[in-house]
């Protein structure tokens, strides 16, 4: 029983705790609001001259025969009734597209939030939900400023002026009916307090629901490769089953409050018509006063209904604040306290001091890692999968702090520097390219909106974006697709890594950025990017060791330590895992991918950027001027 209470007790502090996000909301538009409620009053006093005027059609016009009120009560009617409508056409005009704006707003605040939250809340939580908690979640806080609120307040304000002229017509009456609202009015609370978890589900379920069909359709190819759409049904009609659940839960509370309103409607009338009657025969009421009374009455009682509406939309309301609150209050990566220091133009000296590393506090991917690498150099990271490669590049990137250590930039803690000066002057290609729904050109201007013309061009000539967009009809303005879906691998690829090129880094990460490329394009692409990597710090990703045999440093990761570390040279001769490695991949890459008697796959490679270099290499220089700004 404790429990329970401190469980209710909880709840209303939750509760009162939205009461400053809801003001914080109301506050810029509190003199609207105001005019709203205005406009509102001046609607509902409208609204009673019809009932009003009742007593006096019936009793003086009728009863006493007395014509010549006729037409001031029909004019009255009508100049009430003109009112009421310019009056309830303002109201929506006013606040209905404040409301719209408010959730404009709150979606541009909640993306502008979400987008500067850390690397590691991504990893926590899926695509789809955070698409649900911008568009979403918002959309039933219209009903604290839109027409909703008012309305509500309006019903009150209609209620309290209803109940004043039915006390002065019948006390008898209207004690009798107001104790019947109050005890309906329990019944509602309560159901409330019912109803309230349901709403708070269904967000959360519709968000899972999107999160999932948002995967599913982003993986068609993979759920058709495997011809697995069956599943994907199955799992899909799971999730909109549980959502229709859910609303029908809602759906069978609201129509029960209905219900029991009608009921209370059907009750009260029943009484008033009883007592009414016996009254009015009785000469205690006249005709008028028992049909005004109703009337009247009904004012009362609508609001109750009211409530059953207008309370399930505030509810929602409240459900989406909090929801959109638990966001805005994730802290973001960048206001940390702690980092206060601003880079100026890096020199790219890295270094991991006893670096430690957990994405889980149960479990540790990294141990005391620790290496330099000088400006200027590669840095080239080998060992199986799994083994803490891709955690070492998302500490240098700064997408992620380290639990125990430090990573320095120039001598720099980065936990300590303001990231927007840091990764201005990062490069990164990631072996899972994205490109964005847009022109080759746009994808490749992504890294630096103000470049020029000629210095995209450059770019993508390094690149060798070239050969290819130059085939197409719209050239550089062909639109590559949702994720470059219309682009190969390999084609996809060259523009990530035109991107980078054009972003003139002082740090550069490569994680497997040539894996989709035949080794003709690669030892294309590699001679473009050795001129990249002239006076930057560099750091590669590669399964593909052949591709690293230049890196002045190779470090051989294994269970998140580094196990080896040196040059190509001084590993291979050490015959240590590198060299098992080595030579494993070797015997595959021969065995798998080359034809008897066409001879070693790193002979191969070597042919191919010997014809390379045949072809005309000298432009690359160039090119890197051009984006670098110096002179050709």
């Amino acid at each position: 029983m404790s429990t329970e209470n401190e469980q209710k007790k909880q709840k209303r502090k939750n509760a009162w705790k939205n009461l400053p996000d809801v003001w914080a909301l109301i506050k810029p538009r509190r003199g609207l609001l105001a005019l709203g409620f205005l406009l509102m009053a001046v609607n509902r006093v409208a609204g009673l001259v019809l009932p009003a005027s009742t007593k006096y059609f019936i009793d003086n016009v009728i009863g006493k025969k007395q014509v010549q009120l006729l037409t001031p009560i029909v004019l009255a009617v009508l100049a009430a009734t003109v009112l009421q409508g310019l009056t309830s056409f303002t109201l929506t005009q006013l606040l209905s597209k404040s409301a719209q704006k408010m959730i404009t707003e709150l979606r541009r605040q909640v993306q502008a939030h979400i987008g500067r939250l850390s690397v590691s809340f991504y990893d926590a939580n899926k695509t789809g939900v955070l698409v649900s908690r911008i568009m979403s979640d918002v959309e039933g806080v219209r009903n604290l400023i839109g027409t909703g609120l008012v309305e509500f307040v309006g019903g009150l304000m209609t209620a309290i002026f209803a109940l004043v002229y039915l006390i002065h017509t019948s006390v008898m009456m209207t004690a009798l009916a107001f104790g019947i609202l109050l005890v309906f009015a329990v019944g509602i609370n309560k159901a409330f307090k019912t109803i309230r978890p349901i709403f708070r589900a269904r967000p959360k379920i519709n968000a899972e629901v999107t999160g999932r069909l948002t995967e599913s359709l982003g993986g068609v190819r993979v759920v058709k490769g495997y011809h697995a759409e069956e599943r994907e049904e199955k799992v899909f009609s799971a999730g909109v089953q549980r959502l229709l659940e859910n609303v029908l839960k809602t759906l069978t509370a609201t129509s029960l409050m209905s219900l029991s309103g009608a009921g209370l409607m059907g009750l009260v009338s029943a009484l008033i018509m009883e007592f009414g009657g016996h009254k009015v025969l009785s000469g205690g009421m006249t005709l008028g006063q028992f049909f005004s009374f109703n009337i009247f009455l009904g004012l009362l009682v609508a609001p109750v209904f009211q409530i059953v509406a207008i309370g399930t939309q505030i509810t929602e309301a409240i459900t989406g604040l909090e929801r959109t609150r638990e966001i805005l209050n994730e802290k973001q990566e960048d206001a940390d306290p702690r980092r206060n220091v601003t880079l100026d133009r890096i020199t790219g000296y890295v270094a991991m001091e006893d670096v430690s590393f957990a994405y889980d506090s149960r479990k540790e991917v990294l141990h005391e890692v620790c290496f330099q690498s000088e400006p200027g150099t590669v840095t080239a990271l080998v060992g199986p999968s799994g083994a803490g490669k891709s955690t070492i590049i998302g500490l240098i990137a700064a997408f992620y702090v380290p639990a125990s250590g430090r990573v320095l930039v120039d001598g720099v803690d980065l936990a300590s520097v303001k990231l927007d000066s840091y990764r201005t002057q990062l490069g990164v290609v990631l072996q899972e390219t994205f490109l964005f729904d847009g022109t080759i050109r746009e994808n490749v201007a992504f890294a630096r909106p103000d470049a020029t013309d000629e210095e995209i061009m450059a770019a993508c000539r390094i690149a060798r974006v070239d050969e290819f967009a130059e085939s197409f009809e719209q050239k550089y303005d062909t639109v590559v697709g949702e994720r470059g879906v219309k682009l190969s691998g390999g084609q996809k690829q060259r523009v990530s890594i035109a991107r980078a090129i054009l972003a003139d880094p002082r740090i550069l990460i490569l994680d497997e950025a040539t894996s989709s490329l035949d080794s003709e394009s690669e030892a294309l692409i590699q001679e473009g990017l050795r001129y990249l990597m002239r006076g930057r710090t560099t750091f590669v990703i590669a399964h593909r060791l052949s591709t690293i045999r230049r890196a002045e440093q190779i470090l051989v990761i294994e269970a998140g330590r580094i196990i080896e570390r040196g040059t190509h040279e001084s590993l291979y001769a050490q015959g240590g895992r590198y060299f098992d490695l080595y030579t494993k991949q070797h015997a595959v890459e021969t065995n798998l991918f080359l034809a008897p008697g066409e001879g070693d796959a790193l002979a191969e490679a070597d042919r191919a950027e010997t014809s390379a270099n045949s072809r005309g290499e000298a432009g690359v220089p160039d090119a890197m001027r051009i984006i670098r700004g110096q002179s050709s």
